[in-house]
């Protein structure tokens, strides 16, 4: 059984939209209904979400733009996003998961899979906050709880895969992990994505730290560090 909680699930496809949020609502979940990226943005507005179940290609704003201003609405709390794409191009798949997603799920989508890789990464969110502490580093302040960031006081716009990455490290700090235990440590031995998607979002979040980016070295032959 998957967790209960508010599910926001943005599909054009209307067939697919009313199957699934059938399935959904069976489980326990409470699920809000949209077929466009505006119909997705004015909900997430007005509701706090656990879990958004978002379509990559929707009319009008695209899932990738509605997942990068679901994660700036203060209204919507921190919820976990899933993309669904009909692609299975590498490249596609990276974008997802460089744009605020937690997870991606191609199409045709197994309900049974679906589930489990709900529970799977609500069940990753929840171990990340439980009993974290808060982190200062030079500056750098990472709050586990409340999944935020900051750098001399401003905030860092992360997705929730640049900042699992950063506490990671941060918390293990001068310790090398490799592609392979970065991936296991944040998403669980279970999640398919290739080691090319880590270091795209290493990059990226190298270039959100700006001036602090080069806490985050890379130790050639296996992966990456954080220097204390």
């Amino acid at each position: 059984m998957c967790p209960e909680g508010n599910l926001l699930f943005v599909e054009d496809e209307k067939n697919l939209l009313n199957s699934l949020s059938y399935i959904l609502e069976h489980e326990g979940f409470t699920v809000l209904k949209a077929a466009s990226g505006e119909e997705a943005l004015a909900l997430a507005g007005k509701n706090r979400l656990d879990i958004v179940l978002l379509d990559i290609s929707l009319p009008g704003i695209n899932g990738f733009e509605v997942a990068e201003r679901i994660r700036k609405m203060p209204a919507a709390g921190s919820p976990c996003i899933i993309m669904l794409t009909g692609s299975e191009l590498e490249e596609d798949m990276i974008r997802a998961l460089t744009s605020h997603a937690d997870d991606y799920i191609t199409k045709p989508v197994r309900p049974r899979i679906l589930l489990a890789r709900i529970e799977a990464v609500t069940r990753r969110a929840k171990a990340q906050r439980r009993d974290k502490e808060e982190l200062c580093i030079n500056g750098l302040r990472i709050d586990p709880r409340g999944f935020e960031a900051t750098l001399d006081g401003a905030p860092l716009e992360l997705t929730k895969t640049e900042f699992g990455i950063l506490l990671l490290l941060a918390e293990n700090q001068n310790r090398a992990y490799s592609r392979e235990q970065i991936i296991s440590k944040i998403r669980g031995e279970d999640y398919c994505v290739t080691e090319r998607s880590i270091d795209f979002q290493v990059f990226s979040l190298r270039k959100k730290l700006g001036p602090a980016a080069e806490l985050i070295q890379t130790v050639h032959g296996v992966g990456y560090k954080f220097k204390s």
